[in-house]
């Protein structure tokens, strides 16, 4: 049996390619795969927080990973409902639900992820930063601060409610893209539809990722990668005009009189120019040939960056 580096890159390699993932279900069989997803998890916070029962990380043995690899040959793996709890959000008086699902769920949510970020990281977006590998906040600032030169008007939105509100069948459908094996999605169903606990009563979960679940930010980007691609596949080529502003007459014009007061030896005249020339743009913001749109997204909330004329955006924003 290979170890788990070796399968993850080789489901790294068919995403890279394209190719769609068939037969991934028996990758679950794999101890190696739960060993390395248990590295990985043991230290969280939460790894010492109880779900619906009074399994932890504590007591954790290689006879769980096998009793787990068991049922899934068998396909009688069933998840647990998780244990939902409210918690404060931050700068605000607001709580957001959490889940906090049993260990083994956790456990085998986390093979999972290790298996769908292998092969869905590198077809995803370079807009997208959030819940990524080497990506987050920093990454995302950067970009903006270094790539987003000009940029003069700024949209910025999220999307309500996002991990509670992704629609089940449309995420099964753009996981039935690539992933062509129904074990495997079967077993991502039923944990969607898995349901929830509060104050120990029974909750059905008819949409959404559960809040807290270890699958929960990869599937989002899953299904957030759409956005990405329209973005980058329709709107942008739509609103994107010219190779480059021409250059702004104003700073041509300071720039040849600086030329010829240095000519003639008015020295003192020719550095006041070019004073005034550092003070304008040396190409022409009113470029009426000239057009960017820039969009970047982390997690749930995205920005778009206009370089332009205003009166256009105005125009076409509607």
């Amino acid at each position: 049996m290979r170890n788990a580096e070796t399968v993850l890159g080789i489901i790294h390699e068919r995403g890279k390619r394209g190719l769609p993932l068939e037969d991934v279900y028996r990758q679950l069989f794999n101890p190696d795969l739960f060993l390395l997803a248990y590295g990985k998890i043991y230290r969280n916070a939460g790894a010492m927080t109880p779900g619906a029962t009074d399994e932890t990380v504590d007591g954790m043995s290689r006879t769980k990973i096998d009793k787990i690899i068991h049922d899934l040959r068998d396909e009688k793996y069933r998840w647990m409902p998780v244990r939902r709890v409210y918690i404060e959000k931050k700068n605000s008086s607001k709580k957001r639900p959490l889940g906090i699902p049993r260990w083994s769920d956790k456990l085998l949510q986390e093979v999972v992820r290790l298996i769908l970020e292998a092969y869905y990281e590198p077809q995803f977006s370079t807009s997208s930063h959030g819940f990524r590998p080497q990506r987050g906040c920093h990454t995302a600032l950067s970009e903006i601060y270094h790539k987003w030169i000009g940029t003069k008007w700024f949209i910025e939105g999220d999307i309500a409610q996002c991990f509670d509100s992704l629609d089940h069948s449309i995420l099964l459908s753009i996981l039935r893209e690539k992933i062509h094996d129904n074990r495997f999605l079967r077993l991502i169903e039923n944990l969607l539809k898995t349901g929830y606990l509060l104050e120990w009563r029974y909750n059905a979960t008819l949409s959404g990722s559960p809040q807290g679940a270890v699958l929960s930010p990869i599937l989002a980007n899953i299904y957030l990668d759409k956005l990405d691609k329209f973005v980058e596949k329709e709107l942008i080529p739509k609103y994107n005009r010219g190779k480059r502003r021409k250059v702004n007459p104003e700073w041509q014009r300071l720039q040849q009189q600086a030329k010829r007061l240095k000519k003639i030896g008015q020295i003192d005249e020719a550095r006041t120019a070019r004073r005034l020339m550092q003070q304008v743009p040396s190409l022409d913001p009113q470029d009426p040939n000239y057009r960017r749109l820039r969009y970047i997204r982390y997690a749930d909330d995205w920005l778009i960056g206009f370089s332009g004329l205003s009166r256009w955006l105005q125009l076409n924003i509607r």
